[in-house]
C-alpha cells in the first residue's frame, strides 16, 4: 500500500483537527458535568422536603452550576482552538505505507510506525490514530480519493486497529 495526498493551506482545517483531537480528551468533562447536574438536581429536589433542606440546597445549586460549567468547558475549548488555529494554516502532505504514516506540515515532518499504533477511532471526518492511550494524529478522509480511503480502511481493519465511531 502506498497512499499519498496533499493538505491545502485551509485556515479552517487546523481548527477541525484541534476540535477532533480535543473532543477525545475533553469528553470526560461532559460526563462529569452531567453527573454533577444529576446529583445536584436530585439532592435539591430531595432537600426541599426536609427541615435541613435549606442548609444543603446551596451545595446542590453549586453542584448544578459546576456541572453546567463542566459541560460547557469542552465546547468552549474547541471554539477557542478553531478561532486561534486559523493562523496555523500551511500546506502539508501525508504519505501512508504498510510500514508507517509520514506527515509533513510546512517545514516540519514526522511519522508514526504502524507497529506503534494501538488503535484508530473512526469519526465522521477523520481517523484518529492512537499511540498508546493518547491520540497522536488524524488522517483526513475527505482529502483522500475514495479508493485510497477504502484501501486504508481495509488495511487498518485487517490489523485490528479500527474501532467504532467517536
Amino acid at each position: 500500500m502506498h497512499i499519498r495526498f496533499d493538505v491545502p493551506a485551509d485556515p479552517a482545517y487546523p481548527g477541525r483537527v484541534a476540535a477532533a483531537l480535543g473532543s477525545v480528551r475533553l469528553r470526560k468533562f461532559g460526563y462529569v458535568g452531567a453527573a454533577l447536574v444529576a446529583v445536584g438536581a436530585i439532592g435539591f429536589a430531595v432537600s426541599r422536603g426536609f427541615s435541613w433542606g435549606d442548609r444543603v440546597s446551596s451545595l446542590c445549586m453549586a453542584m448544578i452550576l459546576g456541572g453546567v460549567l463542566s459541560m460547557l468547558y469542552s465546547p468552549w475549548v474547541q471554539w477557542r482552538a478553531r478561532r486561534r488555529s486559523g493562523r496555523y494554516a500551511v500546506e502539508g502532505a501525508y504519505d501512508i505505507t504498510d510500514d508507517n504514516i509520514m506527515m509533513r506540515s510546512g517545514s516540519e515532518s514526522g511519522g508514526i510506525a504502524w507497529d506503534g499504533v494501538a488503535r484508530v477511532r473512526d469519526t465522521p471526518e477523520f481517523w484518529i490514530v492512537y499511540v498508546g492511550r493518547m491520540p497522536a494524529t488524524v488522517i483526513p478522509r475527505r482529502l483522500m480519493s475514495a479508493e485510497d480511503a477504502e484501501t486504508l480502511r481495509a488495511f487498518m481493519a485487517d490489523r485490528g486497529l479500527l474501532v467504532g465511531s467517536a
